[in-house]
């Protein structure tokens, strides 16, 4: 454990390298130029490194430094967000909340509702990121994950269900119109796929045959790693596409997609909301996903 008096130095640390001045960071805690010097320099000395690059006009960081300020910037935030979740305003989400979640179920359907939720809590910030491969969220900073599938490997995570989702194929009525409406697998073989991949690897659709689901191998005309541009293709016509039948709702209705090979729709999917493994859920994380549970409550 680190001594009492060390924490004092990392706070003058992180708030002379975010004014970039000893003098304005003496401003800022009331101390003298002199005592922000030495607090930095008994930091420096126990950590071995220096910290700061100094000249008789300016200071700036080390790449030590940076890295310094980067580990200790996070802790702050950490201790902030443990503070947060203590006393009254406890039930308000706030401070910055880290989501992962697929292309394009992520645009569609989750960034809107997290949107809704900082118009209600403007104390809330968000970081959203977007992506159809596996990530590890201890390892990415990562504060909650929305996933589809089965979850394998869950050491260290939480998970939450959220919902069920079924599956659909869907082509445009352009494409249909040059190429005929598929009424069986076998008729697959002289139509265009457009498929996902992971690690290089195309990804089988899921269909359900004999009342047995199965893993099926469509043939690959386009390979894609982004289920938003998956759709695009399928919109603009050049193949059909299996993907959440709630993702393709919105261009059925419109007439701009068909749902094609109905009788081989597969068991729905689950969808799970995933967060790391703490000793306290983080208000922030427990209410987004509640709204999250409640959002796919009104669909099932």
């Amino acid at each position: 454990m680190l001594p009492i008096d060390s924490f004092q130095g990392v706070i003058t640390f992180v708030v002379a390298a975010r004014c970039n001045s000893f003098t304005a960071a003496a401003d800022q805690l009331g101390v003298s130029k002199s005592a922000v010097g030495k607090s930095i320099a008994r930091l420096e000395s126990r950590l071995g490194v220096q910290l700061f690059h100094r000249t008789t006009r300016r200071i700036s960081l080390t790449a030590d430094g940076d890295a310094y300020l980067s580990a200790c910037s996070a802790a702050m935030e950490e201790i902030g967000s443990a503070e947060s979740g203590l006393g009254p305003g406890a039930r308000e989400p706030a401070g910055r909340l880290r989501v992962d979640m697929p292309v394009a179920f992520g645009r569609r359907v989750v960034a809107p509702l997290l949107f809704d939720i900082v118009n209600r809590y403007p104390a809330l910030q968000l970081n959203m990121t977007f992506s159809d491969h596996l990530v590890d969220p201890i390892e990415e900073g990562i504060d909650l994950m929305v996933r589809f599938g089965e979850l394998k490997d869950t050491g260290g995570l939480v998970a939450r269900r959220l919902a069920r989702q079924r599956w659909a194929i869907c082509a445009s009525p352009s494409y249909l119109a040059r190429f005929g409406t598929p009424q069986n697998l076998e008729d697959l073989t002289r139509h265009h796929c457009i498929v996902g991949h992971r690690r290089g690897q195309p990804l089988s659709w899921r269909l359900r045959i004999d009342s047995e689901n199965i893993r099926f191998a469509p043939p690959v005309t386009h390979q894609i790693g982004d289920g938003e541009a998956m759709m695009l293709g399928a919109l603009a016509g050049v193949g059909l596409c299996q993907m959440p039948r709630c993702l393709f709702e919105d261009d059925i209705q419109a007439g701009e997609l068909v749902e094609v090979l109905g009788p081989f729709e597969p068991e729905p999917v689950e969808v799970h909301a995933v967060w790391p493994r703490v000793s306290h859920l983080r208000p922030k994380v427990r209410y987004v996903v509640d709204e999250l549970v409640k959002l796919f409550e009104r669909w099932e």
